[in-house]
């Protein structure tokens, strides 16, 4: 038996939510709640194993839940169902650890396929919220050359660019000399560069570090 609870500050969308959960013989509804707060009590007193949560309540919102469950070392599946279809929050949901993403809107069999998958683990994305999340992460995704590199890399070429040695760029980002050394020889192979002063100038002229800091920057 899955167990759900149902988070909405409508009662409206809570009751009807319940209706069509509790018609499924391997579902059944553990409670509802209205607002954040209250959805983080029923959570750790009812330990249901999926929760619908909205994201737009007062006091606590959904992002709030979703980072407060983060703590939690067994917490539900939550199913983020929303009338509110932003990219931003959308990724910013995911990213704090919602398993699906729906619109209110949603027909009703399609919830319940997200429940059932969000308790076996699975995620079920509406098509246009993908889109989002999709355009959202070619948005975020760095152009150009850069594009190879991972985040680390980034971080590390951007301290090149400044100027700085190794063991002042393992200080900066709190990495070993070695690791920091093993990073520059693969950014330097990713880019096709010969040395670490190319590599600086390549991040200047992406724009990295504006030139007066690179210039003005001194390692304390």
């Amino acid at each position: 038996m899955i167990r759900v609870l149902i988070v909405d500050d409508h009662e409206v969308v809570r009751q009807g939510l319940r209706f069509v959960l509790e018609q499924e013989p391997d579902i059944t509804v553990t409670g509802e709640c209205a607002d954040g707060q209250s959805a983080i009590e029923a959570i750790q007193e009812q330990r249901p194993d999926v929760v619908l949560l909205d994201l737009v309540m007062p006091g606590l919102d959904g992002l709030g839940v979703l980072h407060a469950l983060r703590n939690e070392d067994s917490g539900p599946a939550v199913i983020v169902l929303t009338s509110f279809l932003a990219a931003d929050q959308a990724v910013d949901a995911v990213r704090a650890g919602a398993s699906s993403y729906l619109p209110k809107t949603t027909a009703v069999d399609r919830v319940v396929e997200a429940v059932r998958a969000a308790a076996a683990g699975g995620s079920v994305l509406d098509s246009g919220v993908a889109a989002l999340l999709v355009r959202k992460l070619r948005e975020d995704e760095p152009a150009g050359p850069l594009r190879g590199l991972s985040p680390r890399e980034r971080d590390v070429l951007a301290e090149l660019a400044r100027g700085r040695s190794n063991r002042e760029i393992a200080r900066a980002l709190a990495l070993g000399e070695q690791t920091v050394k093993t990073y520059v020889s693969s950014i330097l192979a990713k880019l096709g560069l010969q040395d670490r002063t190319q590599a600086a100038i390549f991040g200047l002229q992406q724009g990295l570090v504006p030139l007066r800091d690179a210039l003005s920057d001194k390692d304390p």
